[in-house]
């Protein structure tokens, strides 16, 4: 029995954010929160994050990434994460997980024992950090306010059908594991990576360019951007943490009626 649970405290979950690079992107409330943790279990994409929350929180803090095995299927290994994160909660810990990026942000583990947690009437919630999507806005310069922005797992996109507008802005993530479910520590299987750049041909003409991202994550570095057209996609170099940008191929289409209603509508309003 933990030293919580024999204290009569009873367990509860918060599921915070480290950013992309721990250091200026780890917020001030979610330090607090690993700190103050009975156990704080976590998944750190870099060392420097890693070492930053096990002195925050030495006794209490537990990496997951012990997880995760060679050609493991990830779903796998992130239900075992949900099921170490409950264990804790239910023995009564004050329970904080931590991980890189935002937790809410493709992160299965957060979001699925926070909702276990509450059914089973525990206090549980997470709260906002920095993703490689907030990064990705910075160091492209996108305003996804202006074309609007869809978002889309690759593997999702090629598998499901996703429709996009090609008017608008598009991200696509992890592109560089598309179409393998496993955990691959030497490099993923991208065998399935032609059908995706062949259905992004479909939409948008080879010439088109786009830019392989991935955020900087030690202090000092600079992000990786590679643009590249779309023709060319099938040979540019992978890595498992890349992220494809897309910019709007063509104009929006304008509607006159919808305008033109738009227009009466502000005048009668004016009006009254």
């Amino acid at each position: 029995m933990s030293a919580a649970a024999g204290n009569g405290r009873r367990g509860s979950l918060i599921a915070v954010g480290t950013g992309i690079r721990t250091v200026g992107q780890l917020t001030v409330e979610s330090i607090a929160w690993i700190r103050d943790a009975d156990k704080v279990l976590y998944v750190v994409g870099d060392p420097i994050g890693e070492a930053m929350v096990n002195e925050l929180n030495p006794e209490g803090a537990e990496s997951l990434a012990t997880l995760y095995g060679e050609g493991k299927p990830r779903i796998k290994t992130y239900e075992e994460m949900v099921e170490r994160i409950l264990a804790c909660v239910r023995g009564g810990a004050v329970t904080c997980t931590a991980c890189y990026g935002h937790p809410g942000v493709f992160v299965y583990p957060s979001h699925e024992a926070i909702r276990r947690a509450r059914a089973e009437g525990y206090e549980a919630r997470m709260l906002p950090g920095i993703s490689a999507e907030d990064c990705l806005f910075a160091d492209l310069g996108v305003d996804p306010g202006m074309h609007g922005c869809q978002s889309y797992e690759a593997t999702d996109f090629l598998a499901n059908n996703r429709r996009i507008d090609p008017t608008s802005s598009v991200i696509l993530w992890q592109i560089g594991v598309v179409g393998d479910a496993t955990f691959k520590a030497a490099g993923y299987d991208l065998s399935a990576f032609p059908l995706l750049v062949e259905r992004l041909l479909t939409l948008y003409p080879p010439s088109h360019t786009v830019y392989l991202y991935e955020a900087a994550i030690a202090p000092g570095a600079e992000p990786t951007i590679v643009p590249v057209t779309i023709g060319l996609l099938g040979h540019a170099p992978k890595s498992a943490g890349q992220t494809l940008y897309i910019p709007p191929a063509y104009a929006p289409t304008p509607d006159p009626a919808v305008y033109a209603r738009m227009q009466q509508l502000a005048v009668s309003g004016a009006a009254a």
